[in-house]
């Protein structure tokens, strides 16, 4: 038997089992449809066939359509691209069939393979599967009838949530809302399936066409009014998120007007929303995410991960400790070193409750945290430490202190225990000169808080062994994090190429541009929060000292504000003393605090940049651009010098690692849908007229003039200066 494709075999009771085989997760492709239409069709002919079980391959039933599709017309930009044969097999094939059709549910159905499901006349599954419709993350709708077969058999309140939220549930909570008919082991689940289509061709089990069914819809204006709530929220919590709305118009088409002409609308707007903008974006950040994993002479030269089941942690504090987490949540033992039993009891304490409050808030049972607790152990010396493989260094950034604690860790750890530091700024080699071990040394760069932020930036120096950049790699996989691995230099990947982000938002502020402006122009953008009130979170005694990082790395294009000096000469120091640029009440968001207005002016006038003393006009989308541009510069470089392998490494980085909004595809995509060209004429003017904190870099200078995406590919004569 292939290893791709549909087989049918039937047994003496007159079953056909239909089954799906493309591994590992049985991806629903053009090919794959064609087949399964022919095969359904051969069961409906054969006299000796009573009825159809239809099923997956190797413990999985489907993990949806093959989205290499959608991308290959988001590249074209033409609609003709898109499949058209998956409608008629689920309506005409399946649903409509004169046999019987159950599906022997395993392992996962999401998206098109739970569509799929639904279409058949019973579902049977194996405890703990996966199912799903997860298409709005992709910017897309489902388009094999899950918009109007789901509410009839959930519910509308329910499937809005699971299609809203691509929240999946197990096929115990499937059960019980009624997408399930009955829960099977994974040895009797064929048995069973076969047993119950044998039962619905006899009329002693229901035939049941969901598309038809109204039991679970309830009154018409009651649908109405749940429906108009529904927009009304996705219009405020996700308002550039166009599918969401799109598919609770085709929900209610389906309602008002009956779910085949529900099917009807529901394909022709699935088509609508391939070519949309966010659809393009989204698609691109999930082939982006993938390829994280993937690290040119590390992840394709035949080496085998070494396993990691216990790591030390030195330092316990809110990184520390949120590390451990994260660790401990995926069964991997941890020690806890501070540096004195005081400072020992709180990070413990720290890391007890951040485990509680997964359980307080339903994402961690009960035995679990337990279970997680036990395997975290403080301690106050090194005299545990042979028996670990992997340290992670994570106290404060002071270049003396982490240079003491390698050299110590070098002689406390075994020869092959890797020695990681969490450090987000500075040069690995730095940290590590004092050690004869440079060769395992590598960075383990998390984001705050730890066990929630899904980031993980992996730091490589010119001398890291790549077994050790794998093995760093597998341990990001097992603790749930995308990975990005970047080459060692001051803010390596992601914080290097922020830090303009910060700077220009400085900038503008002493060029006169209120500072409450910035934030709310950011914020309409995409971002969570503006970056003021990011540095009120970060504090002003941290962002001084990065700063000065910066400005002594990259001084030809640091911008040296005096806004954090002043700040703290006035006794505030953000959200920590809770004086900064907002106030901060519990239960309440922030507000502006306009007390600090005064402070802003007498930075101002120290720095005194205001061209002839007056503040400088600028409409919104030049604050914008005015931040996020040098930003989107810095991040050429970053590219020139070769520190990620792939422009669309910063896209993932800057989504999961510094909340740019992934409806705008990441920092690279989103500046290639502005263009080069805009983007390097708006900085060269800029430069002119306030100095070389814009200035172009040569990297994008060159992309511009050739009109080059800055995506696209490095050339040997485009790049500088290669890192990895």
């Amino acid at each position: 038997m292939a290893a791709n494709g549909v087989t049918m075999e039937v047994g003496n009771d007159g079953v056909a089992v239909i089954s799906i085989s493309n591994p590992p997760l049985n991806v629903l492709t053009v090919a794959l449809i064609a087949e399964l239409k022919e095969k359904f069709k051969e069961a409906t002919r054969r006299k000796d066939v009573k009825a159809i079980v239809l099923t997956g391959k190797g413990g999985r039933f489907s993990g949806g359509f093959d989205i290499n599709a959608f991308q290959k017309v988001h590249k074209s930009g033409d609609i003709s691209d898109s499949p058209n044969e998956s409608f008629a097999l689920v309506v005409d094939t399946i649903e409509d069939c004169k046999k019987p059709v159950v599906a022997a549910v395993e392992g996962l159905a999401l998206g098109g393979g739970l569509e799929l499901a639904m279409g058949c006349h019973a579902r049977i599954a194996a405890p703990n599967t996966k199912l799903g419709l997860p298409e709005l993350t992709l910017g897309l709708i489902p388009g094999l009838g899950g918009t109007q077969r789901l509410p009839r058999l959930v519910g509308i309140p329910k499937a809005v949530e699971m299609l809203l939220f691509s929240k999946t549930i197990t096929s115990e909570e499937g059960k019980l809302l009624g997408l399930i008919d009955a829960i099977a082991s994974p040895e009797e689940l064929l048995m069973a399936s076969r047993l119950w289509a044998l039962g619905i061709a006899e009329r002693s089990k229901p035939w049941v066409r969901s598309l038809y069914r109204t039991d679970k819809i309830g009154s018409l204006t009651k649908a109405k009014e749940f429906l108009r709530t529904a927009r009304e929220q996705a219009k405020r919590t996700a308002p550039n998120m166009p599918q969401n709305l799109a598919c609770l118009d085709v929900i209610e088409e389906g309602i008002l007007h009956g779910g085949y002409n529900g099917l009807l609308k529901e394909a022709a707007v699935a088509k609508e929303v391939i070519l949309s903008p966010t659809s393009k974006a989204l698609s691109h950040l999930f082939f982006a995410q993938r390829a994280t994993a993937k690290v040119p002479n590390v992840t394709d030269v035949g080496l085998k991960p070494r396993p990691v089941k216990k790591v030390a942690i030195i330092g316990g504090g809110i990184m520390g400790s949120g590390i451990a987490t994260a660790l401990l949540l995926s069964n991997i033992s941890v020690f806890l070193k501070e540096i004195n039993s005081e400072y020992l009891i709180k990070g413990m304490k720290t890391i007890e409750a951040n485990i509680q409050g997964l359980v307080t808030k339903g994402k961690l049972t009960q035995d679990k945290a337990k279970k997680a607790l036990s395997m975290v152990k403080g301690v106050s010396d090194y005299s545990e430490f042979k028996e670990v493989d992997m340290v992670i260094e994570a106290v404060i950034e002071d270049v003396p202190l982490k240079q003491k604690l390698f050299s110590e860790l070098e002689k406390a750890c075994s020869p092959c225990c890797i020695l990681a530091t969490n450090t987000s700024t500075i040069n690995l080699n730095v940290i590590g000169q004092n050690t004869n071990s440079q060769d395992r040394i590598i960075g383990a760069h998390f984001f705050s808080p730890a066990h929630v932020m899904p980031l993980l930036e992996i730091v490589r120096t010119e001398k890291t062994s790549p077994q050790v950049i794998l093995d760093l790699l597998t341990v990001g996989k097992a603790i749930k994090k995308v990975p990005i691995v970047a080459g060692n230099c001051i803010g390596f990947a992601v914080n290097r190429t922020f830090f303009p982000y910060m700077q220009g938002s400085q900038l503008l502020v002493h060029l006169g541009v209120d500072l409450f402006r910035i934030d709310r122009v950011i914020r309409n953008f995409g971002l969570p929060i503006g970056p003021f009130q990011l540095q009120d979170l970060g504090g002003y005694k941290l962002g001084l000292s990065t700063g000065k990082e910066f400005a002594n790395a990259y001084p030809d294009r640091t911008f040296k504000s005096l806004l954090p000096e002043v700040l703290l000469k006035h006794g505030r120091n953000g959200k920590s003393n809770g004086k900064g640029f907002y106030t901060y009440e519990k239960g309440s968001r922030p507000k502006p605090d306009l007390s600090v207005l005064p402070i802003v002016e007498e930075s101002r006038q120290l720095m005194n940049i205001m061209p002839g003393g007056k503040p400088i006009s600028v409409t919104e989308e030049e604050i914008l651009e005015m931040i996020l541009f040098p930003t989107v510069n810095e991040a050429c470089r970053v590219l020139d010098e070769g520190v990620v392998p792939r422009a669309s490494d910063l896209d993932v980085a800057s989504v999961l690692g510094m909340s740019f909004p992934s409806y705008r595809g990441g920092i690279m995509f989103w500046a290639d849908t502005i263009g080069s060209n805009h983007i390097y004429t708006s900085l060269k003017r800029w430069s002119e007229m306030y100095g070389s904190f814009y200035k172009p870099s040569k990297f994008l200078e060159e992309r511009a003039l050739k009109r080059m995406p800055l995506s696209a590919a490095a050339t040997p004569s485009l790049r500088s200066n290669s890192k990895l």
